[in-house]
């Protein structure tokens, strides 16, 4: 049969198929569970591919007997999961399930000291990331958002057009 003469048999892989879902959602859960913070400037989805290529291709590469069927395998599983889950993300609420919402980490110039644990950043990084901004005066500062991709925006005093900072209101209004 040509799977055999590939170098995989059909039981090798469902179990590639089903071991690659089953790494990709986990990787998803547990991005959304820790949090935003370790992400820097990258959307969970970006460090999550980055992440299972480098391990499917690794994997691949250390078997015992690789196979370049099983890496294929795993490679398209991983694709289509990443396409569905993008095509899902189009969903508002789905969207807002898989990724976490904005954090408001100071309003108004008052530090919100529960969000900042909550969001795993010190006062120390805030003042590092006001100062990247050229803040000179807390007072000077409107809001401070940890963003869903765990950058730090900060908006200075001032009127804010209520569109921009929808999603920071809405997140604000269910952590009540």
């Amino acid at each position: 049969m040509v799977i055999a003469q590939l170098g995989a048999s059909w039981d090798e892989v469902a179990r590639v198929v089903l071991t690659t879902v089953g790494i990709y959602l986990a990787l998803v859960v547990l991005i959304r569970v820790v949090g935003q913070r370790s992400l820097a400037a990258m959307s969970g989805f970006d460090v999550g591919c980055v992440v299972a290529l480098g391990a499917i291709l690794g994997r691949t590469v250390l078997l015992e007997s690789p196979t370049l069927l099983i890496g294929v395998v795993a490679l398209v599983t991983f694709f289509v999961m990443q396409g569905s889950l993008g095509v899902l993300r189009q969903n508002r609420r789905f969207d807002r399930w898989v990724n976490r919402s904005p954090v408001l980490l100071v309003d108004q110039g008052r530090i919100d000291t529960s969000a900042l644990r909550r969001a795993h950043v010190s006062e120390d990084e805030l003042r590092q990331r006001l100062r990247l901004a050229g803040v000179r005066r807390l007072d000077d500062v409107g809001m401070v958002v940890l963003e869903r991709n765990g950058a730090v925006s900060v908006l200075r005093r001032g009127e804010v057009d209520a569109w921009l900072v929808a999603d920071v209101a809405a997140a604000r209004a269910g952590s009540r």
